[in-house]
């Protein structure tokens, strides 16, 4: 089915790896599209209620393949063609999304890793806005998820400088959820994703849909929002669920819906 990812789901759980790991799974326009279209495929599937994105290999993702690109390469273009429907399928999904990040995410790479909803570091991996080292700017929507998790400050730091961050650092800065040693890497991704795709997965999307909403509407906009989305949510057979397990003191078997 796909040529450039590994693509399998089991226990609600969908994996998307990277596989191109001779070339550190760094992109080409094929992968780009291979992910696209595997988010969307998880998105709409009823029984993947976590995503969960990583790499084959050593690394995560290197960012681009410059074997693609030439002195007529339009990177405009190159980010409207491919980058960019890849992120805008990881935002638009309403299902949690892990970057389990295995190893280095430099470039776009790193703007993968940035536009999941978790990230999971191996003690092994580093970050790297490698950009600068090129004469480019941080693309791939790098800056806008950069600057939210760091303030603009550090991300103009992290984005000037060009340096490799290594685990632990990205850590202390907020760029990332947690290391996870690399003796009990694989056990500690599946369980944190099992843990997702048990939680009320129609909840999630909406504190994702909302969270943007936040960013950007006005307090008393915001408000009105957040109460079509409460309603919508209260409709939900988890909500439901969620309220008789605490009623009944036991915990609750959340279905998805």
């Amino acid at each position: 089915m796909f040529n450039t990812i590994n693509y399998e789901c089991h226990e609600g759980i969908s994996w998307i790896k990277l596989n191109r790991p001779d070339k550190l799974n760094a992109f080409i326009a094929e992968m780009n599209r291979e992910i696209t279209q595997a988010v969307k495929l998880a998105g709409k599937d009823e029984k993947v209620r976590c995503i969960v994105i990583t790499g084959e290999g050593r690394a995560f993702c290197s960012g681009q393949d410059l074997a693609e690109v030439n002195d007529d390469t339009n990177h405009g273009d190159l980010l409207r063609n491919h980058y960019t429907p890849m992120v805008k399928a990881i935002m638009a999904c309403e299902k949690p999304i892990i970057a389990a990040v295995n190893g280095v995410a430099a470039g776009a790479g790193f703007s993968l890793a940035l536009a999941c909803d978790f990230r999971l570091a191996s003690e092994k991996a580093s970050f790297i806005n490698a950009f600068v080292n090129i004469g480019l700017i941080p693309d791939s929507g790098n800056l806008h998820f950069l600057s939210h998790l760091v303030g603009r400050a550090k991300a103009l730091e992290i984005s000037v400088l060009g340096e490799k961050i290594p685990a632990q650092k990205a850590l202390e800065l907020g760029v990332i959820n947690r290391v996870i040693p690399q003796d009990t890497w694989q056990k500690e991704v599946e369980e944190f994703a099992i843990k997702l795709a048990k939680m009320p997965t129609k909840a999630i999307g909406l504190i994702k849909r909302y969270l943007t909403l936040a960013e950007n509407l006005p307090l008393d906009a915001y408000l009105e929002k957040e109460a079509e989305g409460q309603r919508i949510a209260g409709l939900t057979k988890d909500a439901k669920e969620g309220v008789q397990a605490f009623i009944e003191k036991r915990q609750p078997e959340y279905i998805g819906q």
